[in-house]
């Protein structure tokens, strides 16, 4: 497939996110009010998408409290800075067996939750677009299981659309392509799809551009993609992402350095991807023409 280079980019900005990096970086977003500033902060930047994890304030841990997300959400909607809200869907899916000698009872850090309860924030604070990590996968550590089955995404999928949200599938590797194409024709998605290629994340899609090029071509060509790498190899996926026809994430939640020995900012590397995608000739677009582009609504949360 020949290279076809995106002129209108949008950045989303992944604020936080739910790794262990709570302790290597003093910028990363803890509190709500923390991550609501954060976003605000990278939309003020040029990102014109927010994707939002929720921490717990006191010691940095992962949280799907529903209270969290909805003092992000405020915040960020009471602001006067305009930007489309992403919230994770990815919690609830965590299993941790016991070890290769006794895999069960499941271990610490497991946090397995039904499809209603996995999205009970997107229903309340209802987003714009939410994401589908679309596939089951080892995930970095040694007895740690991200689970999605196919069971589960279809109830997802169908309570996501159902609420007015878009889902972003979260691709790891081509086989969540595959399915994800499978939920569109089963009309558990609609067409055109929305997705976040995620590359070089333990033990997914290595972030080799043959694989990435690999990914890329499994997407169809009606729908929209975004694509990340972690570390060091961030921001040159801002550069692959727009040269392959794609759209761009960046953010604290994938990679804590802006230069080598400089801890980064949300907004310093949202700066860095804005000067990235327009030295390539491209333009970074807002947060009302990525709704006018995908269809999408704002709208405000219940009983808010």
């Amino acid at each position: 497939m020949p290279l076809t280079m995106n002129r209108e980019v949008f950045i989303t900005c992944a604020v936080t996110g739910s790794g262990s990096t709570q302790d290597r970086s003093p910028h990363v977003p803890r509190s709500p009010k923390q991550i609501a500033d954060s976003a605000i902060a990278a939309a003020k930047a040029g990102a014109a998408v927010v994707h939002c994890h929720v921490r717990d304030p006191d010691t940095g841990a992962p949280s799907r409290d529903l209270k969290f997300y909805r003092e992000v959400t405020d915040r960020i909607r009471d602001s006067e800075v305009d930007a489309v809200l992403n919230l994770t869907s990815g919690m609830g899916g965590d299993m941790v067996f016991g070890g290769t000698a006794n895999p069960l009872p499941l271990a610490e850090g497991t946090d397995m939750a039904g499809a209603e309860e996995r999205v009970a924030h997107v229903l309340e604070c209802r987003p714009e677009i939410t994401t589908l990590d679309c596939g089951t996968m080892n995930f970095a550590e040694a007895d740690y299981v991200m689970t999605n089955t196919p069971g589960m995404l279809q109830s997802m999928g169908r309570l996501m659309t159902e609420a007015g949200a878009k889902p972003e599938i979260e691709a790891f590797d081509t086989g969540h392509l595959w399915y994800a194409k499978q939920l569109v024709a089963d009309g558990v998605l609609e067409n055109p799809a929305l997705v976040q290629l995620c590359m070089g994340v333990p033990w997914g899609a290595p972030d080799d551009l043959n694989t990435f090029m690999s990914m890329v071509n499994n997407v169809p060509q009606d729908w929209t993609f975004s694509s990340f790498s972690l570390g060091r190899n961030q921001m040159p996926y801002v550069a692959a992402a727009v040269l392959s026809g794609g759209n761009v994430r960046v953010g604290l939640e994938d990679n804590l350095m802006l230069d080598r020995g400089v801890l980064a900012t949300n907004e310093a590397l949202v700066a860095r991807a804005v000067e990235i995608v327009e030295r390539m000739g491209a333009t970074v677009i807002g947060p009302q023409a990525v709704r006018d582009n995908l269809g999408l609504t704002k709208r405000a949360p219940v009983n808010g």
